[in-house]
């Protein structure tokens, strides 16, 4: 199990409850994603829908897999929240630890996971193969005025 390391972008994370990849931190620090504003267009989103999102800090992504939904639902299968929805979906961007460096990101529906379970056809769908193809697509890096 991998759990988050201490460091200037980092936050200490329990292994019992939420595994954060050392390699998203770094990967999210190296390029100054934290709070990036990310737009990736129908035709490039595996699922079509297109994604507006933004890159979540360690501490609003161990909050929203240990507190709300879906997170809650699916930390057990090793899926970290890494952004959220700008469009009020209220859906979250997730990758998969077990995935390793470099894997998918997907979208995770809010509203088809809950205490009951969830049935991944229909909960999570995948966004990039690649989540490094995220800078590709930043629209605004935090600090920066609008687009």
């Amino acid at each position: 199990m991998i759990c988050g390391r201490r460091g200037p972008a980092t936050v200490a994370l329990s292994c019992e409850v939420f595994v954060f990849p050392w390699y998203w931190i770094d990967f999210i620090s190296r390029n100054a994603l934290i709070g990036a504003i990310i737009e990736i267009p129908e035709a490039l989103d595996h699922s079509g829908l297109g994604a507006d999102l933004t890159i979540l800090t360690p501490e609003q992504s161990l909050d929203e897999a240990e507190n709300a939904w879906p997170g809650i639902g699916v930390a057990k299968d090793g899926y970290v929240p890494v952004g959220g929805c700008n469009f009020g979906s209220g859906d979250y961007y997730y990758i998969r630890a077990a995935d390793g460096e470099a894997g998918p990101l997907y979208r995770i529906y809010h509203d088809a996971v809950d205490d009951q379970g969830y049935h991944s056809d229909d909960a999570i769908a995948l966004v990039l193969q690649n989540y490094q193809a995220l800078l590709g697509h930043v629209e605004r890096r935090p600090g920066q005025g609008p687009a």
